[in-house]
């Protein structure tokens, strides 16, 4: 059945039936159509005139914003895996002759620590403690600075000054005489000098009082903290401005017992280098005294060799206490703390915790942590400045001179390191030291500090050494496991 209209009649056939069906589309095309040609005739009519066609207005378009991308967020770099390290010396640093240990070891290249056991903690050092003097003796004093001893005319007539500038070097033995100080002043040189300037001034009198002034120095002659053994056993002097051959009984001998009064010894030597007779006591000199003579000591330089090649204490105490005066802190035992630290402000690390009771490291309340050695020997082993000195005047293992080339040091199989390890040794009775530099068998630098504290014996200087032998082998493979 066909579909119906919606009238209810059959659609129509043909032409009629399509005329009827799309009726509606052929009426909107004939507008569309007469639309066109009306405004074609417009056109057509305005050429026609003269006139310019006109276009038909435009219609403006709204434009269509360009979206702008989100701006994503930069990708969080991934943590660069530390390098896995594999040797290990964890079995050396427990050896029970190292006590209570304490170490760091550095990478002196990159500065990363590759060993830490407690080397945050600052403790005792001994005789380490020297290598922080020197470097602030080389910026406060600088390396060719010299004490001076000088000799002025007394305020009495007949009399004359003996005035200490702290040299401990000094030496009552004839000049051209090698004493344990190479270079030193001599007093019969002094003398000569004063006997000339005396006799040169016609109206002076004979020469018969000598004055003694140590004022140079003030304060204890002597740490509390240091044991009196220390002078009897040969290892320390009293520290007087005046003394010579630090105070010892033989001055060719680095360790020979020491006068309980330095100053005293000095002058009754020095009297009998001007002939003798004199009378002999202690004062200070006048203000503006005529100078009859003087002498000088060893450079910085060369005292920094002494203190550390073989750690002759009353240098270092020599080095300390003229870095204080110089510095300004005073000129006792009490103004070290302030003129070393000042000393060491300069190579810009960190001297927050230390404490810096002597310039030689003998008494057991200086506390040193081995971090700020480690990073004090990178500027050392760079020779920053002028601590190339001290790095010259460590002694080496196995080397030609020193304490690191005595016999019971770097044997066995420690000797493996010999010639690659330039180190500071100490020793107190409560602890060993060691602490330097180490030119590792794979070529890194590394700088170390190494501290064995509390009941030890002497053979924790052979634990020492095969901890320092070990690091050696390792080198950069070093782990802290």
């Amino acid at each position: 059945m066909p579909d119906l209209t919606d009238d209810g009649s059959e659609p129509a056939t043909g032409l009629r039936g399509f005329a009827v069906r799309h009726r509606v589309g052929l009426q909107i095309t004939a507008v569309s159509v007469a639309f066109v040609l009306a405004a074609g005739g417009a056109f057509a009519a305005g050429v026609l005139n003269g006139k310019p066609p006109q276009a038909p207005p435009a219609v403006a378009a709204t434009p269509t914003p360009t979206p702008t991308p989100e701006a994503r967020p930069a990708p969080i770099p991934l943590p660069v895996a530390d390098r896995i390290r594999t040797c290990s010396v964890a079995e050396l640093a427990a050896d029970p002759r190292l006590a209570n240990m304490q170490a760091q070891v550095m990478n002196a290249s990159t500065g990363a620590v590759l060993f830490d056991r407690g080397g945050d903690t600052a403790s005792r050092t001994a005789s380490v403690l020297k290598v922080l003097t020197s470097a602030a003796a080389l910026s406060v004093l600088g390396p060719d600075y010299r004490a001076t001893t000088r000799v002025v005319a007394g305020a009495e007539p007949g009399s004359v000054v003996l005035v200490g500038g702290g040299d401990v070097t000094l030496s009552r033995t004839p000049s051209g005489t090698e004493t344990v100080y190479p270079g030193a002043a001599h007093l019969d040189d002094l003398a000569d000098q004063v006997e000339q300037a005396w006799e040169a001034n016609p109206d002076n009198p004979p020469m018969t009082k000598l004055i003694l002034d140590a004022s140079y120095f003030g304060g204890d002659e002597w740490h509390p903290t240091w044991a009196p053994a220390e002078r009897e056993l040969g290892y320390m002097s009293p520290i007087t401005a005046l003394q010579v051959d630090g105070a010892r009984d033989d001055p060719s001998s680095n360790t020979s017992y020491r006068s309980a009064d330095p100053i005293g010894q000095a002058g009754e030597a020095f009297a009998d280098a001007l002939g003798g007779g004199l009378t002999i006591e202690r004062g200070t000199a006048p203000a503006d005294a005529a100078l009859l003579g003087q002498v000088s000591s060893p450079s910085v330089a060369d005292l920094i060799d002494k203190a550390l090649i073989v750690s002759d204490n009353s240098v270092a105490e020599m080095l300390a206490r003229l870095v204080a005066i110089q510095s300004g802190s005073g000129n006792t035992f009490d103004a070290i703390q302030a003129g070393v630290v000042a000393g060491l402000m300069p190579y810009g690390i960190d001297t927050t915790g230390i404490t810096v009771i002597d310039g030689s490291g003998l008494s057991d309340s200086n506390a040193v942590a081995p971090a700020y050695l480690t990073r004090l020997f990178v500027k050392i082993n760079a020779r920053e400045g002028n601590l190339g000195l001290v790095f010259d005047s460590l002694p080496i293992a196995g080397g030609p001179r020193g304490s690191l080339s005595y016999s019971d040091r770097f044997t066995g199989d420690s000797a493996v390191a010999d010639g690659s390890v330039f180190a500071k040794t100490g020793w107190i009775d409560t602890g060993y030291t060691l602490a330097g530099i180490v030119h590792a068998e794979d070529g890194t630098p590394l700088t170390f500090a190494m501290y064995a504290l509390g009941d030890v014996s002497d053979d924790a200087k052979q634990a020492l050494d095969a901890f320092a032998a070990g690091i050696y082998r390792c080198g950069d493979n070093l782990s802290n496991s």
